[in-house]
Protein backbone atom coordinates (compact mmCIF):
# COMPACT_ATOMS: atom_id res chain seq x y z
CA UNK A 1 0.00 0.00 0.00
CA UNK A 2 1.33 3.44 -0.96
CA UNK A 3 1.21 6.04 1.80
CA UNK A 4 -0.17 9.40 0.67
CA UNK A 5 2.39 11.44 2.62
CA UNK A 6 5.46 9.65 1.21
CA UNK A 7 6.98 10.87 -2.06
CA UNK A 8 8.43 8.49 -4.64
CA UNK A 9 11.95 9.22 -3.37
CA UNK A 10 10.96 8.28 0.19
CA UNK A 11 10.75 11.83 1.55
CA UNK A 12 7.61 13.17 3.19
CA UNK A 13 5.27 15.46 1.32
CA UNK A 14 2.06 17.30 1.98
CA UNK A 15 -0.65 15.72 -0.18
CA UNK A 16 -1.65 17.87 -3.15
CA UNK A 17 -5.43 18.24 -2.90
CA UNK A 18 -5.72 20.93 -5.59
CA UNK A 19 -7.37 18.51 -8.03
CA UNK A 20 -10.03 17.39 -5.55
CA UNK A 21 -13.53 18.82 -5.43
CA UNK A 22 -14.74 20.81 -2.47
CA UNK A 23 -17.27 18.67 -0.61
CA UNK A 24 -18.94 18.73 2.79
CA UNK A 25 -16.89 16.66 5.22
CA UNK A 26 -17.54 15.47 8.75
CA UNK A 27 -15.58 13.49 11.32
CA UNK A 28 -16.27 12.31 14.85
CA UNK A 29 -13.62 11.11 17.31
CA UNK A 30 -13.55 9.88 20.89
CA UNK A 31 -11.14 9.82 23.81
CA UNK A 32 -11.74 8.04 27.10
CA UNK A 33 -10.48 9.30 30.46
CA UNK A 34 -10.39 6.86 33.38
CA UNK A 35 -10.11 8.36 36.87
CA UNK A 36 -10.90 7.67 40.50
CA UNK A 37 -14.16 8.54 42.28
CA UNK A 38 -12.78 11.74 43.85
CA UNK A 39 -11.86 13.19 40.47
CA UNK A 40 -15.20 12.13 39.00
CA UNK A 41 -17.09 13.85 41.80
CA UNK A 42 -15.04 17.04 41.51
CA UNK A 43 -15.72 17.22 37.78
CA UNK A 44 -19.43 16.46 38.14
CA UNK A 45 -19.84 19.00 40.96
CA UNK A 46 -17.55 21.58 39.27
CA UNK A 47 -15.56 21.99 42.50
CA UNK A 48 -12.02 21.84 41.13
CA UNK A 49 -9.75 24.68 42.25
CA UNK A 50 -8.88 25.38 38.60
CA UNK A 51 -12.55 25.79 37.65
CA UNK A 52 -15.12 23.82 35.66
CA UNK A 53 -13.11 21.10 33.91
CA UNK A 54 -15.80 20.28 31.34
CA UNK A 55 -16.10 23.89 30.18
CA UNK A 56 -12.32 24.28 30.05
CA UNK A 57 -11.93 20.99 28.13
CA UNK A 58 -14.68 21.92 25.68
CA UNK A 59 -13.04 25.26 24.89
CA UNK A 60 -9.58 23.67 24.69
CA UNK A 61 -10.82 21.02 22.26
CA UNK A 62 -12.46 23.57 19.99
CA UNK A 63 -9.38 25.81 20.00
CA UNK A 64 -7.13 22.81 19.31
CA UNK A 65 -9.19 21.71 16.31
CA UNK A 66 -8.74 25.18 14.84
CA UNK A 67 -4.93 24.82 15.23
CA UNK A 68 -4.57 21.33 13.72
CA UNK A 69 -2.84 22.53 10.54
CA UNK A 70 -0.13 24.09 12.69
CA UNK A 71 0.22 21.13 15.04
CA UNK A 72 0.32 18.18 12.62
CA UNK A 73 3.19 18.80 10.18
CA UNK A 74 1.54 17.53 6.99
CA UNK A 75 -2.07 18.42 7.77
CA UNK A 76 -3.80 21.04 5.66
CA UNK A 77 -5.16 24.12 7.39
CA UNK A 78 -8.93 23.87 6.98
CA UNK A 79 -11.78 26.37 7.14
CA UNK A 80 -13.80 24.68 9.87
CA UNK A 81 -17.53 25.36 9.74
CA UNK A 82 -18.26 23.63 13.04
CA UNK A 83 -16.49 21.98 15.97
CA UNK A 84 -18.35 20.43 18.88
CA UNK A 85 -16.95 18.75 21.99
CA UNK A 86 -19.25 16.83 24.32
CA UNK A 87 -18.97 14.57 27.35
CA UNK A 88 -20.75 11.50 28.66
CA UNK A 89 -20.12 9.54 31.84
CA UNK A 90 -20.15 5.81 31.15
CA UNK A 91 -21.53 3.30 33.65
CA UNK A 92 -17.97 2.25 34.58
CA UNK A 93 -17.12 5.85 35.61
CA UNK A 94 -15.04 6.58 32.51
CA UNK A 95 -15.53 10.01 30.94
CA UNK A 96 -16.14 9.64 27.20
CA UNK A 97 -15.19 12.73 25.24
CA UNK A 98 -16.61 13.04 21.75
CA UNK A 99 -15.48 15.67 19.26
CA UNK A 100 -17.02 16.40 15.88
CA UNK A 101 -15.74 18.67 13.13
CA UNK A 102 -17.23 19.87 9.83
CA UNK A 103 -15.84 21.67 6.80
CA UNK A 104 -16.49 22.29 3.14
CA UNK A 105 -13.07 21.57 1.70
CA UNK A 106 -10.90 19.39 -0.53
CA UNK A 107 -9.75 17.14 2.31
CA UNK A 108 -11.27 15.62 5.43
CA UNK A 109 -11.47 16.74 9.04
CA UNK A 110 -10.59 13.55 10.89
CA UNK A 111 -7.36 15.03 12.25
CA UNK A 112 -9.27 18.03 13.59
CA UNK A 113 -11.77 15.78 15.38
CA UNK A 114 -8.96 13.62 16.79
CA UNK A 115 -6.96 16.64 17.96
CA UNK A 116 -10.06 18.15 19.60
CA UNK A 117 -10.82 14.93 21.52
CA UNK A 118 -7.18 14.50 22.53
CA UNK A 119 -6.67 18.04 23.81
CA UNK A 120 -10.00 17.96 25.66
CA UNK A 121 -8.81 14.74 27.36
CA UNK A 122 -5.45 16.30 28.22
CA UNK A 123 -7.26 19.28 29.74
CA UNK A 124 -9.33 16.95 31.95
CA UNK A 125 -6.10 15.18 32.92
CA UNK A 126 -4.36 18.45 33.78
CA UNK A 127 -7.25 19.72 35.88
CA UNK A 128 -7.71 16.48 37.87
CA UNK A 129 -4.18 15.07 38.20
CA UNK A 130 -3.89 16.37 41.76
CA UNK A 131 -6.87 14.21 42.76
CA UNK A 132 -5.80 11.09 40.89
CA UNK A 133 -2.15 10.20 40.29
CA UNK A 134 -3.24 7.20 38.18
CA UNK A 135 -5.62 8.96 35.76
CA UNK A 136 -5.31 7.59 32.21
CA UNK A 137 -6.29 8.71 28.74
CA UNK A 138 -7.34 5.72 26.68
CA UNK A 139 -8.61 4.68 23.30
CA UNK A 140 -8.35 7.84 21.23
CA UNK A 141 -10.02 6.86 17.99
CA UNK A 142 -11.93 7.98 14.94
CA UNK A 143 -15.59 6.94 15.19
CA UNK A 144 -16.90 8.21 11.87
CA UNK A 145 -16.03 10.24 8.82
CA UNK A 146 -18.08 11.26 5.82
CA UNK A 147 -17.45 13.21 2.62
CA UNK A 148 -14.85 12.73 -0.05
CA UNK A 149 -14.13 9.38 -1.70
CA UNK A 150 -12.81 7.29 1.18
Amino acid sequence: MKLSHVATDGSVAMVDVSGKSVTSRFARAQALVRMNAAAQTAIRDATLAKGDALVAAQIAGILAAKQTGGLIPLAHPLPLTSVDVGFEWRADGVLAIEAAARTDAQTGVEMEALVAATIAALTIYDMTKALDKRITIESIRLLEKTGGKA
